[in-house]
């Protein structure tokens, strides 16, 4: 938990009460939590959705596990994941019934942990925001990372050209077993894009450092996906500069593509079915001890990781 908003050495560890489930409520015994970028901003108080939240608070807001006292449609015992119950960096939340989901046989809790929240914004960025196309250029940044895998193999599956960019060798290989069609150097993205025509989508998740190779990279009509600002934010914007090739910006956001619960169930369905059918391979990068989830939000923050990064209580 954190009482002060601030860097990785502010999260401390701490016994406190067991949370108090209200009627519409689930109590979840933990089995895993995902850690995550928003984990970085709840933290630091970052943009308008954390920068206002009050601490003390304890963070996260993603995980899995197992129905202690139930609600709603879930009974003790029942398996569930949620990407939306606050103070997930526990043994123990309280996960509201609206926003848990069915954990089907053949997906652990290990890997709903490790793709629900990823996974939906892969869905709905592939899907929704901008519907991928068969041969379509796709521009995925930070294509060795949690979101960045996933979205490779959705792309690629809907028959899209992915060029995908990393910083190591070793992350670009990874990107290429996911399937991306060409590994790139952030340097080298614009060029090839504009060899190919130009990208008919941009998703960037990096933000500041990558902004504006990746408009230039466009082609006419071309959409600009922001969904993340791992390297702080984009620069100022003139949209008169989008004239000249009739360009796109956007900057989604997860919460409004499972606003409902329908929504939500079918976009998390999707994902978990593709999980347990082995079409889609999710990458656990690392697992910490709960006790060390500073050194996950260094490692994260550093760059230092791929795939999906793990607490375990």
């Amino acid at each position: 938990m954190i009482e002060e908003k601030g860097g990785p050495d502010v999260l401390q560890l701490r016994d406190e009460p067991e949370p108090t489930a209200g009627d519409d409520e689930l109590l979840v015994e933990v089995e895993a939590t995902g850690v995550n970028y928003r984990d970085v901003y709840e933290r630091e108080g970052r943009g308008a959705a954390y920068g206002k939240a009050k601490v003390p608070l304890i963070v996260g807001a993603e995980g899995a596990g197992v129905v202690l006292r139930g609600a709603g449609e879930f009974s003790e015992g029942d398996r569930v994941g949620w990407v939306a119950a606050p103070a997930s960096y526990a043994e123990r939340v309280a996960v509201p019934a609206g926003a848990a989901i069915p954990v089907p046989d053949g997906v652990t809790s290990e890997q709903a942990a490790a793709v629900l929240l990823q996974g939906m914004t892969a869905h709905y960025l592939a899907y929704s925001t901008y519907a991928v196309q068969p041969d379509d250029v796709v521009v995925v940044h930070a294509a060795a990372g949690g979101v960045g895998l996933l979205l490779t193999q959705m792309a690629k599956a809907l028959g899209a050209h992915v060029l995908a960019t990393t910083s190591t060798a070793e992350k670009a290989e990874l990107a290429r077993g996911a399937g991306a069609d060409e590994a790139l150097g952030y340097d080298a993205f614009r060029e090839r894009a504009l060899e190919l025509g130009g990208a008919h989508v941009v998703y960037d998740a990096i933000g500041a450092t990558t902004f504006a190779d990746s408009l230039a990279s466009l082609r006419a009509r071309g959409f600009m996906v922001l969904y993340g600002m791992a390297s702080g934010p984009a620069p100022d914007l003139d949209p008169q500069s989008l004239q000249a090739k009739s360009l796109y910006v956007t900057r989604p956001g997860l919460p409004q593509y499972i606003a409902t619960r329908e929504a939500l169930l079918e976009r998390a369905g999707a994902v978990l079915g593709w999980v347990a059918d082995g079409s889609l391979d999710v990458r656990v990068g690392e697992r910490y001890p709960l006790e060390d989830a500073r050194r996950a939000h260094e490692d994260l923050e550093a760059r230092r990781t791929t795939g999906k990064l793990l607490l375990i209580p």
